[in-house]
């Protein structure tokens, strides 16, 4: 197509006005041109001022939207519940999809994204950042080249200190379910360090727009805070060739924020810490090195320009939804493993701050839980007096979460 790209924009606050900054900035009017935003509270909206002055379609509800407007291409940056009947729908009607990160709450919604997108003939894509990076690219073409030999150990850290505001700015927040009753799952899993899980399934997908799904998974999930859901997770995945994918995380870690991961092949290793540079970098058995990029020092809104790319005839997003999935349905797993959160013994929480500062963590936390990377271990493995093991889940045929009534999930509360 020749033209701007029309956008409508679902979710004008959070990360919702990160897209909305790009969709303004005159820099980009070649190349897109925003028409629409679709929010229940457009009002409380910074730019609204702006919005209403370029004549801007606003919309309370997805369904005016859906009536009264079209674009060639919707972004969604709607709450985690609302990603796949607000996807479906709008391929449907024949426009294109930007979805936010993480993809879905459940593996049926997911496969549901997956088989709209294939019937729709349009293209759909989900906001993943790193699978827009060109580090990550990168080191994903030597991994699907065989440069590294066979994956045996892929394992992250993400420990990401949230304050009770962070908890406290919706009512899905840290919850298991919506208040109309729709699965939410909202966790540091399903939320602020998802793309480090999928990352990992995403690293070993055998094309450039596919991801590796789990066989298996075991978990243990805990909370300091006071929520439906856990704040603090430790998982293990296995693959179908052997591999192994750890993954430590937690929003309730002493002050610290740390985030590093080391994919271990049988020729070498792929490792990353952030930092002030926070480069990739391929360390090989024979001593030699390649350095991939940073994974950080891009522009998150590459998966934006990435998709704009496509619909004017570029080449496909790096990650529809069926690259998604193998997160979200890990993620169920996680949470069938362990059905009922384990909360910290109340003498092991302390708060620190004030008013939405407020933070509450466990001390001392930050460096078991980094004991667990270090050894691959979860913490019931290691002997920690609060752990408790989960129970190992089998994904081989797991299609629908939760896989019975789901009544055990609800006396987590």
């Amino acid at each position: 197509m020749t033209g701007p790209v029309t956008v409508a924009l679902v979710g004008l606050g959070g990360y919702g006005g990160t897209y909305l900054r790009a969709l303004l900035d005159p820099a980009h009017a070649d190349r897109v041109q925003l028409v629409a935003g679709i929010d229940p509270e457009p009002h409380r909206c910074k730019d609204i001022d702006e919005l209403r002055a370029r004549g801007i379609h606003l919309f309370t509800g997805y369904d005016g939207f859906l009536g009264q407007a079209r674009a060639d291409l919707v972004v969604i940056s709607s709450p985690i519940h609302l990603h796949a009947e607000q996807t479906c729908r709008a391929l449907a009607q024949g426009m294109h999809v930007l979805c936010e990160k993480p993809l879905c709450s459940t593996i049926q919604d997911a496969e549901r994204m997956s088989e709209a997108h294939r019937a729709s003939g349009r293209h759909a894509a989900i906001g993943y950042q790193w699978s827009y990076a060109p580090a990550i690219s990168a080191a994903k073409r030597d991994i699907m080249a065989g440069r590294f030999g066979a994956a045996r150990l892929l394992k992250t850290k993400a420990l990401w200190p949230r304050t009770l505001g962070y908890y406290g700015r919706s009512p899905w927040a840290g919850a298991l379910r919506s208040r109309e009753g729709e699965w939410v799952l909202d966790s540091p899993v399903n939320n602020a360090t998802a793309h480090f899980l999928h990352n990992a399934f995403f690293c070993l997908g055998r094309a450039r727009d596919a991801s590796a799904r789990p066989e298996s998974v075991v978990a243990e999930l805990y909370r300091a805070n006071e929520i439906g859901n856990y704040d603090t997770a430790a998982l293990r995945a296995r693959m179908p060739d052997g591999a192994e994918v750890f993954y430590i995380a937690s929003h309730a870690a002493d002050p610290e924020t740390e985030t590093c991961f080391s994919y271990r092949f049988e020729r070498g290793a792929i490792e990353y810490r952030r930092g002030t540079e926070s480069v990739i970098t391929g360390v090989f058995d024979d001593g030699s090195r390649k350095e991939f990029g940073s994974a950080d020092d891009h522009d998150d809104l590459e998966k934006l320009w990435a998709m704009i790319a496509a619909i004017r005839g570029g080449e496909t997003p790096a990650c529809p939804p069926s690259a998604a999935l193998a997160q979200t349905l890990c993620m169920n797993g996680a949470q069938e493993s362990m059905r009922e959160i384990t909360s910290f013994p109340a003498s092991m929480v302390e708060t620190t701050g004030a008013g939405d500062e407020r933070r509450r963590f466990v001390p001392g936390l930050h460096a078991e839980l980094s004991r667990c990377y270090d050894e691959a271990k979860l913490p019931s493995e290691l002997g920690f007096r609060w752990a408790r093991p989960g129970i190992p889940i089998d994904l081989t045929n797991y299609r629908s979460f939760p896989s019975d009534s789901g009544q055990r999930f609800e006396a987590a509360h």
